[in-house]
This record gives structure tokens, C-alpha cells and sequence, in this order.
């Protein structure tokens, strides 16, 4: 099993591919696994990436057998599975890891500390590699569904030291990753600006993620300091994308 918060913060550059299982059959995994693989060298090429990930997980994940979904993801790839849940119904041990998610933007104590309850039992004897990740929701443009689930409001990105402060607190919290969030469908990314900041307040790795959509947009995030990009919808849209 690969050593993924060891990798990471090893690495210069990572990129995951976020996936919704709700948005992608499960028939269609084994097409999806083969095209995407010419993306990922594509952008292997053009970005010097270290590492490569997927990110599963979703707002909701109805009428979905996640584990099912997790174990055929894995029966066709050799990239490095983690879990990105939108509850604690969301785990598999099909996976390799799972971010351990605490919604430090929100002050809704479900996405603080309920969600992570409900989860402990499970994980006790769970063979995932759990990474304490501090979430932060930033204002992307539009309403998210992470929004519209949580009840929380995303972070303005005006307000840079409000951010740098959430980011800061969740690694005093003890959170071994911060993850800036703009949100899947962003009509903004996260600011370089807001990028460089964090990264320089922080002794644990970044990453960026909503928004990204060119090879221009995720080299600045890296250049500013991000160790992980996340890319979905603009992938999702078209699989042969390439930036």
C-alpha cells in the first residue's frame, strides 16, 4: 500500500483527478480508466508531476454501491485511490487512503466533529491510510454543493488573513493536509495570491482545488506554492482534455 501522506509531502508536484461516482457509471469505469491514462501522461509531460491521484467522493452519493464503485476503479488502474468523502456513509477499504475531512471554514458542528464520530468505528480496524485534512471553502463564484450540504459559507477571497488564519489554525489543529476548496463547476480559483500566503504560513503540504481548468491555472497554484492540484469538472467534461 503506497505511502500517501509520506509522497506528498515528498513531492514537488501531485495532481489528483476528483470523480463523482453519481456522475459516472459504473460500467463505464474500465473506458474511463484506459482514456484517462493518456491524459495523465499527457499532462505528466507538460506539468513535471510527481505523483498522480484519484479523489472519489461526492456531495451525496445516492442510489451509488461505493465500494463497489471503489473495487472496479481499482481493479483497472495502478493510481493510488483516495477516498474524498462527503459523509461518513463514504468509505471502502478498496481504497488506499481517505482524507479525514474537518470543515474548518464552517462552523456547522456536523462537518466539524459529527461526521468524523460516525466514522471512528468504522476506521479502528480500517486498513485505509487516514490523513487529517483541514477543508476550507472558498468563494469560487457560485454556490457549491458542498455549500448547499454543509450550510456553510465559503470564505471571501478579499479577505486573505481570514483565510490564512483558518489555514494556520488547521495545522495547529494537528491536520496533516490544508485543502483549499473553490468548489467542483468554480467559475473563479483560487487566487495565487491567497495560494502563496497560506503556503508560507504553513510547515504541511497544500493543496488547491475547483477552478482549474487550463495547464496555465495549475502551474501558478504550484509556483505559488500548492505541493497538490485537483482537477474535476474540466476532465469530467472531456476526458481527452489536455489542458
Amino acid at each position: 500500500m503506497p505511502d500517501i501522506l509520506k509522497t506528498i509531502e515528498q513531492s514537488n508536484r501531485c495532481l489528483s483527478i476528483l470523480i463523482d461516482p453519481e456522475k459516472m457509471e459504473i460500467g463505464t469505469i474500465l473506458a474511463f480508466a484506459k482514456a484517462v491514462s493518456i491524459t495523465i501522461h499527457t499532462l505528466e509531460e507538460k506539468l513535471q508531476i510527481d505523483q498522480f491521484y484519484f479523489f472519489v467522493g461526492g456531495s451525496t452519493m445516492e442510489n451509488v454501491d461505493f465500494d463497489k464503485w471503489i473495487k472496479e476503479l481499482k481493479e483497472n488502474s495502478n493510481i493510488p485511490i483516495v477516498i474524498f468523502p462527503g459523509s461518513h456513509h463514504q468509505l471502502s477499504e478498496n481504497a488506499d487512503g481517505l482524507l479525514f475531512l474537518n470543515l474548518v471554514s464552517g462552523r456547522n458542528s456536523d462537518f466539524l466533529i459529527e461526521q468524523q464520530v460516525h466514522a471512528a468505528n468504522k476506521l479502528k480496524d480500517s486498513n485505509l491510510e487516514v490523513i487529517p485534512t483541514g477543508y476550507i471553502l472558498i468563494d469560487g463564484g457560485k454556490e457549491t454543493a458542498v455549500q448547499r450540504i454543509s450550510k456553510t459559507e465559503p470564505l471571501a477571497q478579499t479577505n486573505i488573513l481570514n483565510i490564512t488564519n483558518h489555514a494556520y489554525a488547521a495545522q495547529l489543529m494537528g491536520n496533516k493536509l490544508v485543502y483549499l476548496e473553490a468548489g467542483s463547476g468554480a467559475l473563479k480559483s483560487v487566487s495565487t495570491e491567497i495560494v502563496r500566503e497560506v503556503a508560507q504560513q504553513l510547515r504541511i503540504p497544500l493543496i488547491v482545488g475547483g477552478g482549474l481548468r487550463t495547464i496555465k491555472d495549475i502551474r501558478s497554484i504550484y509556483d505559488a506554492g500548492a505541493q497538490m492540484a485537483v482537477v474535476g469538472t474540466a476532465i469530467e467534461e472531456n476526458i481527452k482534455w489536455k489542458g
